[in-house]
């Protein structure tokens, strides 16, 4: 059976996991074009161990779906959930392990596809195989807008551990170390690192005694990251300096923040030509760690305004920003990450500067993300 379906939005509030079990089954039902039931008190064998344990279950049609379901598609969310349903080792053909999330993204879709699980999310999409069945549902919206502020593994304080291990990808750290690294307590390390473990993204190996850690998917991380990333935390000033070019504009304005003694680092589209020139460019988006002296933004001539800006001055939310910066001539300009994860927010040819420094910049195994 071959399934391809596409949907018109229908906005709802959230729901616990007893109601979304109970709509899994309806969706199934309408998927499936067979009746659908929850199975109550329901075992599963884990592995080849013969000692079952209790989850949910839906049958539909001659299918029995394991349900793993999640409050949330965030990456660790979807990572902790393929790793509970690996821990079934579900063996029968007629069981289906089934992630189920309100809404996936595309870095969920991906986390599934690489361990070859189905998944299916309450707004109604779904990718599902199974022998003599393939589901596939796309483009239907989110039905379910989260409330509040959830846990964010990549807020701008926590993501210092994203970053500190894209920069070093080969690296192998103690636990001790990555705090040092990175300028987090190590209480707030220990914390934080389950998360990014169970999302898939860090390794660990024992090492005489101790504990070592690595990037253990980078481009999985990366992908992660960029889809969570949003540059308006920061607090960016438009404004429009007189140049004839955007090469001619990040130079003087780079002196000038270097006279003043004004920590800086560029970001964006200059970054990415100063790190691999592929196109010229207009926009000069710049971290300074202080509001520049007024005497130095009057020299540059430098206007504060929306319109025609051809300056972002960004004061960021958090100075791992500058983590990994580098000098290329005589500019001073952030990582290769960093500068990746700012692209999203650039105009002009942003996207294709984003895949050009990720072709060259960003392979891992073969270059670093410096």
């Amino acid at each position: 059976m071959i399934v391809a379906v596409c949907g018109k939005p229908c906005y709802i509030s959230t729901m616990d996991e007893r109601m979304a079990i109970r709509l899994v089954a309806e969706l199934l039902q309408r998927l499936l074009g067979a009746s659908a039931r929850e199975l109550t008190q329901e075992t599963v064998p884990v592995g080849a161990s013969g000692r079952t344990r209790p989850t949910s279950m839906i049958s539909a049609g001659s299918y029995r779906f394991v349900i793993q379901y999640k409050p949330g598609a965030r990456a660790d969310q979807v990572g902790n959930g393929l790793r509970l349903l690996r821990q079934l080792g579900v063996r029968s053909p007629d069981l289906v392990p089934l992630l189920v999330v309100p809404f996936m993204g595309d870095v969920g879709k991906r986390l599934c596809q690489e361990q070859g699980v189905s998944w299916l999310d309450l707004s109604g999409n779904a990718f599902i195989t199974a022998p003599g069945l393939h589901v596939r549902v796309e483009g239907k919206p989110n039905r379910y807008k989260s409330r509040g502020r959830s846990p964010n593994l990549f807020a701008p304080v926590s993501s210092r551990i994203a970053r500190a291990v894209l920069l070093w990808p080969d690296r192998w750290f103690r636990q001790a170390e990555l705090a040092a690294e990175v300028g987090l307590a190590p209480g707030s390390v220990s914390r934080l690192l389950p998360r990014y473990e169970e999302a898939g993204f860090i390794e660990r190996r024992p090492d005489d005694g101790r504990i070592l850690l690595k990037a253990q998917n980078p481009d999985l991380l990366l992908d992660a990251w960029r889809d969570s990333y949003n540059f308006s935390i920061h607090d960016i000033h438009r404004g429009h300096i007189p140049a004839r070019s955007g090469t001619e504009l990040i130079k003087r304005l780079a002196a000038g923040l270097d006279q003043a003694g004004v920590e800086y680092a560029a970001t964006g589209l200059p970054s990415a030509w100063l790190l691999e020139p592929f196109a010229s460019f207009r926009l000069v988006t710049v971290y300074v760690s202080q509001w520049p002296p007024r005497e130095v933004l009057d020299d540059l001539m430098f206007r504060e305004e929306a319109s025609g800006a051809n300056v972002w001055l960004v004061l960021p939310r958090d100075e791992g920003v500058y983590h990994g910066a580098n000098a290329t001539d005589g500019i001073r300009h952030v990582s290769a990450v960093q500068t990746y994860l700012d692209l999203k927010a650039q105009p002009e040819r942003s996207d294709e500067a984003a895949e050009e420094l990720r072709r060259t910049h960003l392979r891992w195994g073969s270059k670093d993300g410096g």
